[in-house]
C-alpha cells in the first residue's frame, strides 16, 4: 500500500487573511500619521524647555521675561505659533534658584472635526 499525502485541512492553515492584512495595514498607518503629527509638538517642548532653562539664569522678573521673549526668537519658538510669551511666565524663587514654570495646550488637527490636544507643563528644572 501506498501512502497518499493528503492535503491540509483548512482548519489547520495558519496565517493572517487579507482582510486582517489590510485592518493591520490601517492601524499601522494612523499610528505613523499620528506620530509625524506629533513631532513638531515634541520638538516645541524641547525648544521652550532650553529657552526656560536659559531665561532662569537671569535676575529679575522682568529681566527673566526679556531673556525668554529673546531666546524663544532665537529658538524658532515663533515658527511652531508657539503660544507662549514672556508675560505668560510664573516666576517664583526657591532657595535662591528662579524657577520658571508655564502650562499651556496644543491642539494639532488630524482629520476633519478631530483633533489632538495636547496639555504640556515646562519648568526650567
Amino acid at each position: 500500500m501506498s501512502s497518499l499525502i493528503q492535503p491540509a485541512s483548512v482548519a489547520r492553515q495558519r496565517g493572517m487573511s487579507f482582510i486582517s492584512l489590510v485592518l493591520l495595514a490601517v492601524v499601522i498607518v494612523f499610528l505613523g500619521y499620528v506620530g509625524v503629527k506629533t513631532v513638531p509638538v515634541v520638538s516645541e517642548y524641547m525648544s521652550l524647555k532650553r529657552a526656560l532653562k536659559q531665561a532662569a539664569q537671569e535676575g529679575t522678573v522682568p529681566q527673566v521675561r526679556a531673556a525668554f521673549d529673546r531666546v524663544a526668537s532665537i529658538e524658532y519658538l515663533d515658527q511652531y505659533a508657539n503660544p507662549v510669551r514672556g508675560a505668560d511666565l510664573e516666576i517664583t524663587k526657591q532657595n535662591d534658584v528662579v524657577v520658571i514654570n508655564v502650562e499651556y495646550e496644543r491642539e494639532v488637527p488630524l482629520f476633519g472635526p478631530a483633533y489632538l490636544v495636547y496639555r504640556l507643563n515646562a519648568s526650567s528644572q
